[in-house]
């Protein structure tokens, strides 16, 4: 009884709850914060300027992949009709060679993310001020960014793409 009691007690305040919030209509949004990141002019931008900025590396540790592995096939080839001494020596000078493209390889992927953080970082600052900005002068009650499931009718990453590329 006691049980029965508070259930309806819970279920009385949970109506008045949804009544309140129904005669006062919640104005929410909605944005996408990937899609910003992939439309978005400045995004966009900033991507163009790190593949401008590590193309070099990247053409470079691409060359010296491109000779290991023909250093390789070649090792492969003439293994077999080698004296045991050179092949040995071969090997050793490749798995030297293997170490030092591991090591720029993982100080480019390294040095590319923390880039990519960065500029991404400046982006997602310039998105959150124009979403504040719709926020404050559209007069919603919630603007969220990371959410299962948005209608269309409460998506406003349109919005705040057209903005970004406005440059506001």
């Amino acid at each position: 009884m006691i049980m029965s009691l508070s259930k309806t007690l819970v279920a009385a305040a949970a109506l008045t709850l949804a009544a309140g919030i129904h005669a006062q209509e919640l104005k929410i949004g909605y944005v996408n914060s990937e899609r910003v990141l992939r439309e978005a002019a400045p995004a966009k931008a900033a991507q163009a300027k790190l593949e401008a900025e590590f193309k070099k590396r990247e053409t470079e540790l691409a060359d010296q992949g491109n000779r290991l592995r023909g250093a390789m096939e070649k090792l492969e080839k003439e293994g077999p009709t080698l004296p045991e001494s050179e092949r040995t020596r071969r090997q050793r000078d490749l798995a030297d060679q293997d170490r030092d493209f591991q090591r720029k390889r993982r100080e480019l992927l390294e040095d590319l993310n923390q880039r990519k953080n960065e500029e991404l970082s400046a982006v997602v600052e310039r998105a959150n001020k124009v979403i504040k900005q719709i926020f404050e002068q559209e007069k919603y009650d919630l603007i969220l960014q990371e959410v299962i499931f948005a209608g269309p009718r409460i998506d406003i990453t349109k919005k705040v793409v057209d903005a970004l590329n406005a440059g506001k």
